[in-house]
């Protein structure tokens, strides 16, 4: 066994960031995933340095443990031969629209015809009982609706999205955790079922659980936003050679480092001795502690707070990272020879098991590499095969 999910069969029709990263993380576990790919292939195939056409950084580091398999849901033959394959898998995964699905006859009314235990599960832009239900959805999209961009120029200045797809991977995340409890649930029943996971009510979850603040009241006991993590100075404090984080968080950290830094008055005041008091006079905290971290090293300053039990670590660049000791002795970064992309640095998986701990098993795959062999050990014969791969 390679994994808790070892066995499972995953069909995985998504493409781009959010759908992929939830196969990702279900084929790390062990799950076969089956990556279903139209005749043109996931548009990151496209996104950032490559060696080869269709093979970009992106899409190996969204890829591994893979099949690739290419069926043109659009024709007749190719929607045909997804139908057999759903009749031998456990999960089914989608990112389009529900109606687009439909459209192709592959709505879960009409697979669970051929597979009642299968998990059919979709990540798309919204809710299908609400106004936006039939529109199309990306990160920067979900970002900008849930508000995202206005807590950051709360920051900033101006309206900005995070730099990264945070609402891809966090709803791909969500995805993953639902396809789990799923298959735990028919387990226990043995029956499958549909599972909807909308983007913009996931991330919704994510954001506001934070920054509904005030208005989480009725009356509001304030406005939106927590204001700790809006505050312009909730950054690395710059220090005498470079930046440190740090999270002086409760009030034994509070009291213990009044006392480092030579300010014991400090610990008295009454806008800095509880956690209300330092989140009300969060503006006036921040600043006091960016005059004082400038006077010594990065390295003084980890070395002191973590002697004193106060959580705090030197700021990386994503440059610095690979090189970082404690990465590096966890062997979270893995050399890897890919057979045609040669040398490549990947990303270990995180987490330890102490039983069917996961494996790197396929790297990344080419467009349609496995079509043939995934095909035959679902059951299609040699000239069956030939005709959905030629021509």
């Amino acid at each position: 066994m390679s994994g808790p999910l070892d066995g499972v069969r995953v069909l995985d029709l998504t493409s781009n960031f959010m759908g992929p990263y939830a196969s990702l993380l279900l084929a790390d576990a062990g799950a076969d995933v089956c990556k279903i790919e139209s005749p043109s292939g996931d548009t990151t195939r496209g996104v950032g340095p490559r060696r080869n056409p269709g093979m970009s950084a992106v899409f190996l580091h969204l890829n591994r443990n893979k099949r690739s398999v290419v069926l043109d849901l659009k024709s007749d033959a190719g929607r045909e031969a997804l139908l057999r394959m759903v009749a031998g898998a456990d999960v089914l995964l989608y990112s389009l629209r529900p109606s687009a699905m439909a459209r192709l006859g592959l709505s879960y009314d009409a697979l669970r015809q051929v597979n009642e235990r299968l998990v059919y599960c979709g990540a798309f832009g919204f809710g299908q009982t609400g106004p936006y239900a039939d529109l199309p959805a990306y990160d920067d999209l979900i970002q900008a609706a849930v508000g995202m961009p206005v807590l950051q120029a709360r920051k900033r200045g101006r309206p900005e999205y995070v730099a990264s797809a945070v609402a891809d991977r966090i709803v791909g995340m969500s995805l993953t955790n639902a396809v789990a409890m799923a298959l735990y649930r028919r387990e226990r029943t043995g029956r499958g079922q549909e599972v909807q996971v909308p983007m913009f009510e996931t991330f919704a979850h994510f954001v506001l659980g934070d920054h509904l603040y005030g208005k989480t009241f009725e009356p509001p006991l304030g406005e939106t936003g927590y204001a700790r993590m809006m505050n312009p100075d909730r950054r690395p404090f710059e220090t005498a050679d470079g930046y440190v984080s740090v999270a002086v968080y409760t009030d034994r950290h509070w009291r213990d480092f009044f006392d480092i830094v030579g300010r014991p008055e400090l610990k008295t005041d009454p806008r800095f001795t509880d956690i209300h008091g330092r989140t009300e006079n969060i503006g006036e905290l921040y600043g006091l502690l960016s005059g004082i971290f400038t006077t010594r090293s990065t390295s003084d300053w980890v070395s002191v707070l973590q002697a004193a039990d106060i959580p705090a670590i030197a700021m990386h660049t994503p440059d610095s990272v690979v090189d970082d000791a404690h990465l590096n002795a966890v062997g979270f970064f893995l050399d890897e020879d890919h057979p045609s992309e040669g040398r490549l640095r990947s990303l270990g998986i995180p987490q330890t098991w102490s039983e069917d701990q996961p494996q790197l098993r396929y790297p990344a795959p080419r467009l349609g590499e496995h079509t043939r062999e995934v095909l035959a050990e679902y059951g299609f014969a040699d000239d069956e095969i030939a005709g959905l791969t030629e021509g």
